[in-house]
């Protein structure tokens, strides 16, 4: 879900940007000492998930896992991917740095809304109910970093509907293969690290 460099608008790039440093600045504020290498971890997870990608359009499809990121970081989300995005483009070239604020408010963004949307179903002591919210999650927040995206193009020019179209329809099923996911990832971690869950639901 990279966008390149030389395809969004000005007014698009500025106002990813000043969503990104906002993000950023509160994530950062969010970050406690000892949650940094839990931060760290999952900004390595996303970059490696999003190394595999298929082109479309001027973006790509790719695993994101900024649902699980979302769920076991909050606000947090937002340095972890933005460090993520950085490394990316620095070794791979994947987005650029002029986007660099527009990626990181399209994956982050929606991690951080879903976060709160699904915090009481993932706290929940029933199993199937905090299941079903990971897996929502996870699919969710892949549905609307893709229509975040394809907001991005349409306001760049109508030349982008096709495009923006394509990337929503194209996402539909990453989103089913990331809930899945993050709903074994939050199933897993109850079962062997509790603790981690409790200090991210116990504590925000």
């Amino acid at each position: 879900m990279h966008i390149s460099e030389g395809v969004l608008s000005v007014p698009v790039l500025v106002g990813g940007g000043a969503i990104a440093l906002a993000g950023t600045s509160m994530g950062l504020k969010k970050i406690e000492f000892d949650r940094i290498p839990h931060v760290a971890v999952l900004s390595a997870a996303f970059f490696v998930a999003s190394l595999i990608h298929v082109p479309v359009g001027p973006s790509s499809v790719h695993l994101l896992l900024n649902g699980l990121v979302g769920l076991l970081l909050g606000w947090s989300a937002f340095p972890a991917i933005l460090v993520a995005l950085v490394l990316q483009a620095v070794l791979f070239q994947f987005g650029g740095f002029t986007t660099l604020g527009v990626n990181t408010s399209v994956m982050a963004l929606p991690a951080v809304v879903c976060y709160g949307l699904f915090k009481p179903m993932i706290s929940s002591p029933r199993s199937w109910v905090s299941l079903a919210g990971a897996f929502l999650c996870g699919g969710m927040a892949v549905l609307g970093g893709a229509v975040l995206v394809a907001l991005c193009l349409a306001l760049t020019g109508e030349a982008f509907y096709p495009a923006a179209k394509l990337i929503v329809a194209a996402h539909l099923p990453v989103m089913a293969i990331e809930g899945l996911v993050s709903a074994l990832c939050i199933r897993f971690l109850k079962k062997v690290r509790p603790e981690v869950l409790e200090l991210v639901y116990g504590n925000r």
